[in-house]
């Protein structure tokens, strides 16, 4: 009897804790889209420059229309007010179509509501490597290679950062902690400046690396040589976003290692002779995780946004370097479409990260009411 009470108490207080989970999942879930679509709302206003690109896309319309009307043989013979009054019918025909002919706020409503669903619509000038014009295609073949990038690169400062950190943390004041503490204010310089400084000695200098891309040209055939040449390719662009943030990272992670490795806990675990490893891993790299974690999510962030400049040194063909192409050619879909993209893409990082928050504190509980 007193065991089918125990196991029913078990059962409400699980289903009491799983819908506390799925409450907090999808009140997040609400304020981060909330986030999202002002995010992307603003930069429909900014990419727009509050309607003026649509009065250049206007001049622009008119000006083909007139350039095909006057190179038409058959209305070479029409007066010239007849062929104003055709160019005039034509022109206002695309506007309608384009939406064009109606007032600002709402084509920045309209325009919203089509990058928040992922139908972002042909862009003006930029093709994708098949030829399409569509801004979907485009953005979907530069997703994968940025991705590439800043995860492999991501990866590689986290699990360094972490165990370099750890390693300093039982050589205070040895002369590599010095050299790493000095060397933390060079990761105030960004990515693209040791990709520039990179690119000038293994590049220029050596010429035992290539300048930039992401595999050679033509690409190789075959899977094993296309991965050797895109492994070449990525070492100095992913070189130098590892060395723009490695330094501090272990520098500020390495101080909290030190603070958690002084508690009393931690002295009570060496008495009892544990191994140092599990003393690190169990009493002093658990406690730390969440901070760590905070800090890992502020600096995935500037990285992301650092990718315009540094893909476009490196010329990796990722979304970075399409953004600023798309900036410098006045092509609004395909700089609203990125941006969509990149808010979705902080937007899940952030969800990501508070929710591995909770399950590596245990004193945040999901849902809990303060």
């Amino acid at each position: 009897m007193e065991h089918d009470e125990g196991a029913g108490k078990s059962e409400r207080s699980f289903g009491r804790n799983a819908r506390k989970a799925l409450f907090y999942v999808l009140k997040r879930s609400i304020t981060l889209l909330i986030t999202v679509v002002i995010g992307v709302y603003l930069t429909v206003l900014v990419a727009n420059m509050g309607g003026a690109v649509d009065e250049i896309r206007e001049g622009q319309i008119r000006e083909r229309i007139s350039m095909a009307v006057g190179d038409s043989p058959e209305f070479r013979e029409l007066s010239s007010e007849e062929r104003r009054e055709i160019i005039e019918r034509r022109v206002e025909r695309e506007r309608r179509r384009l939406g064009l002919d109606q007032p600002f706020v709402i084509r920045s409503v309209s325009y919203l509501t089509t990058a928040m669903s992922l139908d972002l619509g042909r862009a003006e000038t930029l093709r994708s490597d098949s030829g399409s014009a569509r801004v979907r295609a485009i953005i979907l073949e530069r997703l994968p290679p940025t991705l590439i990038l800043f995860g492999l690169a991501d990866l590689i400062l986290f699990f360094t950062a972490v165990v370099a950190a750890l390693f300093l943390s039982r050589r205070y004041g040895s002369k590599l902690d010095r050299l790493i503490v000095g060397l933390a204010p060079t990761s105030a310089a960004p990515s693209w400046f040791y990709g520039i400084f990179l690119m000038l000695v293994f590049a220029a200098v050596l010429g035992v690396l290539p300048f930039g891309g992401m595999v050679r040209s033509p690409p190789p055939a075959g899977v094993l040589p296309y991965m050797l040449s895109l492994l070449r390719h990525i070492i100095l662009p992913l070189g130098a976003i590892v060395i723009s943030g490695v330094f501090l990272a272990i520098y500020s992670w390495r101080t909290f290692f030190l603070i958690y490795s002084r508690e009393d806990y931690v002295e009570m675990a060496k008495a009892k002779g544990l191994p140092s490893f599990a003393i690190e891993l169990r009493y002093i790299l658990r406690p730390t995780l969440p901070t760590i974690i905070t800090n890992f999510a502020l600096m995935l962030i500037s990285m992301w946004m650092g990718a315009i400049v540094l893909e476009t040194v490196f010329n990796w063909p990722g979304l970075g370097s399409l953004l600023f192409r798309a900036i410098g050619q006045y092509d609004t879909p395909v700089i609203i479409g990125s941006v969509v993209i990149y808010a979705y893409l902080l937007a899940l990082t952030v969800f990501v990260l508070d929710i591995a928050y909770s399950i590596l504190d245990p004193r945040v509980r999901l849902g809990a009411k303060k």
